[in-house]
């Protein structure tokens, strides 16, 4: 999988993510991106954001 970097994520980013709950199953809910947590440029992980909806997760696809 490629790695998503920080830099490819604005505000406004229509995007999936992964929520902490779901790491074992992988499911992935859809949000736009309200603002960016990780301060570094990448993460092996996933970039973790703040969704409009207040869901926090790591960005696994931006759409």
């Amino acid at each position: 999988m490629t790695r998503i970097n920080r830099k490819d994520i604005n505000s406004g980013t229509r995007v999936q993510v992964v929520q902490k709950q779901d790491q074992n199953s992988g499911k992935l809910t859809e949000g736009i991106v309200d603002s960016i947590l990780t301060k570094s440029s990448s993460h092996p992980h996933g970039i973790k954001v703040r969704l409009t909806s207040g869901i926090v997760g790591r960005v696994k696809k931006i759409l």
